[in-house]
Order: structure tokens, then C-alpha cells, then sequence
């Protein structure tokens, strides 16, 4: 199952536009969007494939510490991760429709 993985680090200092524009680079081969610019933190949504939602934050932690690692940004540690999978995600969308 595809799970869409929201993970959050927090760190010392500001993150720049050009760290952000780093890291969007490099979690765009995971369908990953990356955010940070200008606050004391960075972060991910990315997704993977996994039989369940704790295998697939556990994958989305590796593949997230792999793209911070190909930037300049520190490794900060992760305080924030979330998950959402296809169907949860469907099953909300069916809700809002009449």
C-alpha cells in the first residue's frame, strides 16, 4: 500500500530558500515536496510503499535521513512524523462528496 509520510526536523538555526530548493531536490525522486525556508526546522511529505502505516514511517525515516544527507542541511532529529495512506486518504474525499 502507498502511504504519503509527513516527517518534520527541528534544529538551531533558520533554514535558507537555498537549503529548501536542496532538499526539494532531493526528495523529489520520492514524489516528496520539502519545506523550512525561514523557520528553525525542515521537513518532508513523501511516499513510499509498505504493508502498514509503522513499516512505512520506519522506510520514510531512512529514505528522508538519505535525501538531508546529499544537502548542506544539518541532520537534525526528526520530531514529527505522520502518516496517510491511500485508502484513509479516499475514504476522507468520499466523505465530502453528497
Amino acid at each position: 500500500m502507498r502511504y504519503s509520510i509527513s516527517l518534520q526536523a527541528e534544529g538551531d538555526r533558520e533554514v535558507t530558500l537555498d537549503e529548501t530548493v536542496e532538499l526539494a531536490d532531493a526528495v523529489a525522486p520520492l514524489n516528496g515536496i520539502a519545506s523550512g525556508m525561514g523557520t528553525f526546522g525542515y521537513g518532508a511529505q513523501i511516499v513510499v510503499e509498505a504493508e502498514n502505516s509503522d513499516l512505512a514511517v520506519e522506510r520514510a525515516l531512512v529514505l528522508f535521513a538519505e535525501a538531508v544527507a546529499r544537502t548542506s542541511l544539518p541532520a537534525w532529529p526528526v520530531v514529527r512524523a505522520e502518516s496517510l495512506s491511500e485508502d484513509e486518504d479516499y475514504a476522507e474525499l468520499e466523505d465530502l462528496i453528497p
